[in-house]
């Protein structure tokens, strides 16, 4: 039942209240028919809406993306063992290869491409940090492909607070997220 649901929705007991919300970072519509009521009302009764980051902001997204390249014009294959950059490697190519076949009608008639898709998800790579390149291989699925084009929870959610004509901000800086995975060594990646 809806209302049996946890929420992950806590009040801040104030006048007017004040709400905090968990989200995870998945396509909405993997999780939006499991957000409670509560959750959606609070939502469109707020007039302030403050998110993890502004994902909105083309900096932020140009920021995420830079933080992510390794130091000094250094490659992958400069970092990585040869074994695993080779098999990395193999796995990119297949996955390159599989994409058409994983893509739904759907992203088709939306004039999404395959090839744009993957190097929209996979490009740049030989110059990404492992531990970013980590997290690029764990979305490079045919479930996660297929759902490819459809917001994640935060965005679908800055982008109906601008509808709306929210006023919105950001909680941290992309530095704030970016440094503690970059500080990771090779063996904790």
């Amino acid at each position: 039942q809806q209302n049996e649901l946890n929420s992950f929705l806590w009040t801040i007991k104030r006048d007017p209240p004040s709400y905090f919300f968990g989200t995870i970072h998945v396509p909405y519509t993997r999780v939006w028919d499991f957000i409670p009521e509560n959750s959606k009302k609070a939502f469109q009764q707020s007039h302030i809406v403050y998110f993890e980051l502004d994902l909105t902001d083309p900096y932020t997204i140009s920021a995420l993306t830079s933080c992510q390249l390794l130091p000094h014009g250094e490659n992958l294959q400069d970092v990585l063992p040869r074994d695993i950059y080779r098999r990395l490697k193999r796995h990119l190519e297949y996955v390159k290869l599989m994409m058409p076949s994983w893509m739904t009608p759907d992203q088709r008639g939306k004039g999404l491409y395959a090839d744009y898709l993957f190097n929209a998800i996979a490009g740049n790579w030989e110059r990404k940090r492992p531990v970013w390149v980590m997290l690029m291989v764990n979305s490079l699925t045919e479930v996660d492909i297929k759902s490819r084009g459809v917001p994640v929870l935060d965005l679908f959610l800055a982008q109906e607070a601008e509808r709306l004509r929210k006023q919105t901000g950001a909680v941290e800086k992309v530095e704030e997220q970016c440094h503690p995975l970059n500080g990771l060594n090779f063996s904790q990646v």
